[in-house]
């Protein structure tokens, strides 16, 4: 295995979380290939379908939608996690959003082909897919509770406590959508928390 590729093993191997499966690994990460996207530049435009599915190694990409001619962030995909547009990619239709780089990002990327044979044919590669989608269900049910629940004010603390870095690295229009906040509100709160 190429050592470019030991983060993206590491990360495959710790979603897997099955030792026995560590020797499959390098297989799927042979299906995956670097590819480097500037800042503003898109992963996936709506409209469009997805080429890849993909690994962020590092950088930001913004998945938003259009509403009213407003831009609406509806997630923000960060180093060492995977994203697309999903449902666009496995079904190959045009994708209902944007997923675009906020800053410079280095990706590692598997195509549908490659994608859908590995979960026929590797293990591994089948428990990882089902690790992640799990994963990330449990994180959206919480996302929805939160906006349900939660002021702006502790949403933005929740923000400040999980992943403080955000706030230097994405402007704050992007993050108030992506808290539900209005930008006028979001200025108010960061006011006020320190």
């Amino acid at each position: 295995m190429k050592a470019s590729y030991k983060n993206l093993a590491q990360y495959i191997q710790a979603v897997v979380n099955d030792e026995a499966l560590n020797i499959a690994v390098t297989e799927i990460v042979a299906c995956f290939s670097c590819h480097v996207f500037q800042k503003n530049t898109y992963f996936v435009e709506v409209g469009k379908v997805p080429e890849y599915f993909c690994f962020i190694e590092s950088g930001i990409l913004q998945h938003s939608i259009t509403v009213n001619e407003e831009e609406k962030t509806t997630y923000l995909a960060l180093k060492n996690t995977c994203t697309t547009s999903l449902k666009s990619f496995l079904q190959q239709t045009p994708s209902r959003k944007s997923i675009k780089a906020l800053s410079e990002c280095v990706l590692w990327c598997i195509n549908v082909a490659d994608f859908k044979r590995l979960q026929k044919t590797n293990k591994a590669f089948f428990q990882f897919y089902f690790n992640l989608i799990e994963n990330q269900i449990f994180l959206i049910d919480d996302y929805r509770i939160d906006l349900l629940t939660l002021s702006p004010e502790e949403r933005y603390k929740k923000l400040l406590n999980n992943d403080p870095s955000l706030l230097q690295e994405v402007p704050l229009h992007y993050l108030a959508s992506f808290l539900g906040i209005s930008n006028r509100h979001m200025s108010r709160i960061r006011k006020n928390i320190k």
